[in-house]
C-alpha cells in the first residue's frame, strides 16, 4: 500500500508516519511550501516516506492536482490521507478519478462550495445570511440596494478569511465591484455576497465516527474574524455546560451535519452566528478540524484529536472518542496577529501568568514582521486551561496584559 498525504499545515502536529505506522504503508508527501516555511519545518527525510516535495503557491496552483497526479502513477498510490480543507475536496477528485476508496465529491464539495452548502441548508430549513451568487458586477450593486449596506464579500471556495471583505460605504461597493475577477478559470462564478449578521460569532467543533457525532462541543469567538488586523489579541473560550446556549448551539449543529451529509467518520467545524434577537443563523460549515489552536483545545477537553480519528478510522485502525460529553476542564486561546516592524522584544517567558498548557510563538527578537496576510497569520497563540469558563477568562485577561505589555515590535 501507498499513501499520498496532501498537507497544508504543521508537520509536527500532524505526523502521519505515526498515524499510518500500522499500515505498513509507504508515504508519498505533497506539502506547502509556505506552511513549511512558516512553521520553521524541512521536508521529512526518513522511512515510511519515499518521497516528500513542497509546492510553492500551494492555495491556489493547479499544480498541486497535476503533481499529484503524476505521483500517484509514478508510485503506483493507493489511498490518500487529507485533513486539511481545500486538500479535503482536491483528495476526493482525485480519488473519484482514480477509483480510490474513501471521501468522494458528494460529501466533500458541501463543506468547500459555500454556494451549494447555502442551498442545502435552505432546504432543510436551516438560517442563513441572504446571498446572491456574482455573475456580473451589476448583481452586486443590485443585491446592496435591496439588502443594504454593510455587504459581504467572499470567494466561494475560500479559506482563512482570504480575500473576505466587509464593504460599508457605496465607495468600498463601487470599487471592489471595479477590481473584481468575479469568474474562475472554469468560467464558473467564484464570489459570493451576503447580507451583514450583527451579532456574535460560535462555533462547534468535534467528530463524526460511524456516521454519529462521537464528540461535539461549542465555543464563542470574542472579535470580529474578517478583522485579523486587531492587535488587541483574539479571544476564542468553550461554552460552560451548564449554560442553556451550549446545548441549542449542539442540536444547530446536528441539524446542519444532518443537511450537509459527509463519509462515515470526519471532523467538522460549524460557525454560526448569534443574533441580538437570539436567533442562531448558519455562517459556513468545514468537514475538517478547527483552524488555529481549536483543534488542540478540543483534544485537551475531550482527549480526542478531531484530526487524527479520522485517518485512522480511514484504514480500519483502533480509534476511539473518549466518551466525554462535556469539557474537561474547560478551556479558550488567545492568538494575537501578526503586524509590521522589527521584534525588539518579547514578554518574559519567566513573568507569565499561569494556566497556559501550550504556547506556540512564530517570530523571535529581530525577525522582521509583515501585517497578518490572513485570519490564521500569527505571531502567538496561548492554550489556556481553568476549572470553568470564568477562570478561564480571568487567565486570558491577565495573559493579555503580560504580552502586551512585554511586545516591542515598530
Amino acid at each position: 500500500m501507498t499513501i499520498l498525504i496532501l498537507h497544508r499545515n504543521s508537520l509536527a502536529a500532524t505526523p502521519y508516519h505515526r498515524w499510518l505506522a500500522a499500515t505498513g504503508s509507504k508515504l508519498v508527501l505533497l506539502a506547502s511550501a509556505e506552511q513549511l516555511a512558516y512553521f520553521g519545518e524541512e521536508l521529512p527525510d526518513f522511512a515510511p516516506y519515499v518521497h516528500a516535495e513542497a509546492v510553492v503557491g500551494y492555495d491556489e496552483s493547479p499544480r498541486v492536482e497535476n503533481r499529484a497526479e503524476e505521483l500517484i502513477r509514478e508510485y503506483g498510490v493507493t489511498d490518500i490521507v487529507a485533513v486539511t480543507e481545500r486538500d479535503i475536496e482536491r483528495a476526493a477528485l482525485l480519488r473519484e478519478k482514480f477509483g480510490m476508496p474513501g471521501q468522494l465529491p458528494a460529501t466533500a464539495v458541501p463543506y468547500r462550495d459555500k454556494w451549494e452548502m447555502k442551498r442545502i441548508a435552505v432546504e432543510a430549513g436551516i438560517p442563513v445570511a441572504d446571498h446572491v451568487l456574482l455573475h456580473a458586477r451589476e448583481d452586486l450593486g443590485g443585491f446592496a440596494a435591496v439588502h443594504g449596506l454593510p455587504v459581504v464579500v467572499k470567494p466561494r471556495r475560500g479559506l482563512s478569511s482570504i480575500g473576505l471583505r466587509v464593504l460599508r460605504t457605496p465607495q468600498e461597493l463601487a470599487e471592489w465591484a471595479g477590481q473584481a475577477v468575479l469568474e474562475g478559470p472554469d468560467g464558473e462564478p467564484e464570489w459570493l455576497a451576503e447580507a451583514f449578521v450583527e451579532g456574535a460569532m460560535c462555533h462547534v467543533d468535534g467528530v463524526v465516527l460511524d456516521g454519529r457525532t462521537a464528540s461535539i462541543w461549542p465555543s464563542q469567538y470574542q472579535y470580529a474574524l474578517a478583522d485579523y488586523t486587531d492587535r488587541s489579541g483574539r479571544v476564542d473560550i468553550a461554552l460552560d455546560a451548564g449554560d442553556p446556549m451550549a446545548h441549542r448551539l449542539i442540536a444547530f449543529a446536528e441539524r446542519v451535519l444532518a443537511a450537509l451529509g459527509g463519509p462515515p467518520d470526519h471532523a467538522f467545524h460549524i460557525e454560526v452566528f448569534r443574533t441580538p434577537d437570539d436567533d442562531l443563523v448558519l455562517c459556513e460549515a468545514a468537514c475538517r478540524a478547527g483552524g488555529a489552536g481549536v483543534r488542540d483545545l478540543h483534544r485537551h477537553m475531550f482527549a480526542v484529536d478531531p484530526a487524527e480519528l479520522p485517518v485512522l478510522r480511514q484504514f480500519g485502525l483502533p480509534g476511539e472518542a473518549s466518551g466525554r460529553r462535556v469539557p474537561q476542564p474547560a478551556a479558550g486561546q488567545l492568538a494575537f496577529t501578526m503586524r509590521p516592524g522589527t521584534v525588539h522584544r518579547l514578554p518574559d517567558p519567566a513573568a507569565r501568568p499561569p494556566g497556559v498548557f501550550k504556547q506556540t510563538l512564530f517570530a523571535a527578537e529581530g525577525d522582521v514582521l509583515s501585517e497578518a496576510a490572513h485570519s490564521g497569520d500569527f505571531l502567538a497563540v496561548f492554550l489556556v486551561e481553568g476549572a470553568g469558563r470564568a477562570e478561564v477568562e480571568q487567565r486570558i485577561d491577565a495573559l493579555k496584559q503580560w504580552f502586551l505589555g512585554g511586545l516591542d515590535v515598530h
